[in-house]
């Protein structure tokens, strides 16, 4: 039995990841600081003997003993990364040199969760891991984009220098139950908007893509590249390559939902990138993985999860 820490382990993918953690025989401490996770999303594992939380912000260091760490820590939507944007930047960077110095001390494997981000608004489509990306450093997302940009470097030179075992997996984006009502990203804003009745807000003119995993898909894709062989470092592409607007999404929700919400338009935000769509072919080639559900298959589950939130919310 491993021990395994998740940091950010009650946010959206952390607490999918250690309920997978969990069912593969693992004991796992769960590291958050609640700024965006949230107790409910790991409420089910609590009883679990092999599962424990600590309350705590990576930006201090941390001693305990593990043996794998992922460090998912950092909130990923605009809203929130932009609301202090010089704690995400802490987060990002104090967050991955705590954790590295940690992963050093302890010998443990460690795996960074960094970002589609790093290529900013690319010039190369579909994005492969050797671009170098297309980033704003002052700009408002700089916060995040620069910060996860410079904890792949630490990663990296933690790598050359101390021979640390690391894995760098770039997520693109991903959507599934658990997701945050109000992070302001597009899956999550057109259900709520829907099932609210409300009017689905596209920023521009609605042509810019994107490309969309459901949770489950990338948790593996997680696991699979933690496992590999100690030369395996990334980055690794992990996302769906379809590719979809906008518009596109919005009308998928709107049919799904049943919802007779109209869809309106907004200015488009500052550095908002035009594409974005990964290039799996490493993924695959390395790491054996591909996606396997469909994007109907996911809002389903999705629009299932945020209508039960919703009416909880409503009896509450």
């Amino acid at each position: 039995m491993k021990r395994v820490m998740v940091t950010g382990g009650a946010g959206f993918l952390g607490s999918h990841l250690c309920e997978r953690l969990l069912a593969g025989g693992n004991e796992v401490l769960c590291v958050d600081n609640f700024y965006t996770g949230a107790k409910r999303n790991i409420a089910h594992l609590m009883a679990n003997p092999y599962f424990e939380l600590i309350r705590h912000d990576v930006t201090f260091p941390l001693y305990v003993e593990v043996d794998e760490i992922y460090n998912l820590a950092c909130p990923a939507s605009p809203i929130h990364y932009q609301f202090d944007p010089v704690q995400t930047l802490k987060t990002n960077v104090h967050g991955a040199i705590n954790m590295l110095g940690l992963a050093k001390r302890t010998k443990a494997k460690i795996f960074q969760a960094s970002t589609s981000e790093v290529y900013g608004d690319p010039e190369i489509h579909p994005q492969p891991e050797g671009y170098w990306g297309r980033v704003n450093p002052i700009g408002i997302r700089s916060c995040y984009d620069e910060g996860k940009r410079c904890a792949e470097t630490l990663f990296s030179d933690y790598h050359r220098q101390h021979g640390l075992r690391i894995k760098i997996a770039r997520i693109f984006n991903t959507y599934g139950p658990r997701m945050h009502p109000n992070d302001g990203r597009v899956v999550s804003n057109f259900i709520v908007q829907a099932l609210n009745g409300e009017d689905l807000t596209i920023y521009g003119e609605g042509h810019q893509t994107r490309s969309f995993c459901y949770v489950d898909d990338l948790i593996e894709g997680f696991v699979r590249l933690m496992n590999t062989a100690d030369e395996v470092t990334g980055p690794i592409n992990l996302g769906n390559p379809g590719e979809f607007t906008m518009r596109q999404l919005a009308e998928r929700v709107l049919e799904l939902t049943g919802s007779a919400s109209r869809i309106v338009f907004r200015p488009l935000p500052e550095d908002d990138p035009q594409q974005r769509q990964p290039d799996i072919t490493q993924a695959k080639s390395v790491l054996d993985w591909r996606p396997t559900i469909m994007l109907d298959q996911g809002l389903e589950k999705t629009i299932q999860y945020f209508d039960e939130l919703l009416k909880e919310a409503k009896v509450g």
